[in-house]
């Protein structure tokens, strides 16, 4: 039976500041929580309705009923298995290809699926600034779809990480060169902005090539969704720059 601890617990990894200070964080769904236990990441709990998961005998897991599952749960429709997850242990970025760099994206839904475009076209690498959505939010590790795994992402001060870094940098702008005309090397770090502001001054004063995707339809439409307009340059990258 899940008793009111339990439930108090897993509640409050709901927030960043829990998340942190325990060093875990919440996975719904069958599909998530399989690829975590298939990877390098560590389980804490699972808490599971029936004998669904693949390999899962050796985890600390706790057969629950669907009502206590749904009492445990943050979505309206549980869906058979939640997981309690440690924090991996934060690798170095190698600066050998392409590295994927954030500046403050806010959205988890943005967040979630520029993780899964860096597993889809082979970006291992993603640089998120302090102020981007956290990678380990509900909503961005649905997003995700398991690619979350597939990924080395790390926090940190992007000003110092470019200044220290000997990639070139290539910042996404309106006013850009045309990204399809633009000769691409095999490596270097792509800067995608805020999604209401775009990239902030420190970093713009920081980048080396300014690029863009060309507008072909009605002038009056303002912008790409970040995500999309993320899909958009890493196929370009891995189309020209490989």
């Amino acid at each position: 039976m899940v008793g009111k601890s339990q439930i108090k617990f897993i509640k409050s990894l709901l927030q960043k500041k829990y998340r942190n200070q325990y060093g875990m964080f919440v996975v719904e769904g069958l599909k998530t929580v399989q690829e975590l236990l298939d990877s390098n990441f560590e389980a804490h709990i699972i808490y599971t309705v029936g004998d669904v998961l693949v390999n899962a005998e050796h985890m600390n897991t706790e057969l629950v009923s669907e009502q206590e599952l749904k009492r445990l749960s943050n979505l309206k429709s549980p869906n058979k298995v939640l997981g309690v997850f440690k924090f991996p242990e934060e690798k170095p970025v190698d600066q050998q290809g392409w590295v994927l760099a954030l500046d403050d994206v806010r959205d988890p839904g943005n967040l979630g699926t520029i993780i899964r475009l860096c597993d889809w076209f082979g970006v291992q690498h993603l640089v998120c600034s302090n102020n981007t959505v956290d990678c380990f939010n509900p909503k961005v590790l649905q997003a995700t779809m398991g690619s979350i795994t597939r990924v080395n992402i790390v926090y940190t001060d992007l000003v110092q990480f470019i200044n220290e870094s000997s990639l070139s940098v290539y910042g996404t702008f309106m006013d850009g060169d045309n990204v399809h005309t633009t000769p691409l090397p095999q490596k270097g770090i792509l800067v995608m902005g805020n999604e209401a502001n775009g990239i902030s001054s420190a970093i713009e004063a920081l980048v080396d090539h300014r690029i863009s995707i060309p507008q072909f339809g009605d002038q009056r439409t303002e912008s790409l969704n970040v995500a999309t307009a993320t899909a958009i340059f890493l196929n370009e990258i891995k189309r020209t720059g490989n």
